[in-house]
């Protein structure tokens, strides 16, 4: 997995359209960033994070596809 300090636009923008592509219901995809996003945001409040260079709906996308691309990381 790359550094999510180094991802450029073009790379978010790719990851974001593979997770769309790749999803039965775009508006469930979309929810799961959104709620995964909402969940690293209010874990930064809480000083829990300390990647906070990165936006939390950008790093939501990253989380998102890196278990699309790569599901044998996934614990279980």
């Amino acid at each position: 997995m790359q550094s999510t300090a180094d991802l450029t636009p073009k790379e978010l923008a790719r990851r974001a359209e593979s997770l769309i592509r790749h999803s039965s219901n775009r508006y469930l995809t979309t929810v799961r960033i959104a709620f995964r996003a909402k969940q690293r945001r209010f874990d930064d409040f809480d000083g829990l994070l300390d990647d906070s260079m990165i936006k939390p709906v950008q790093q939501a996308i990253v989380e998102l596809s890196d278990e699309q691309d790569q599901p044998d990381l996934l614990p279980g």
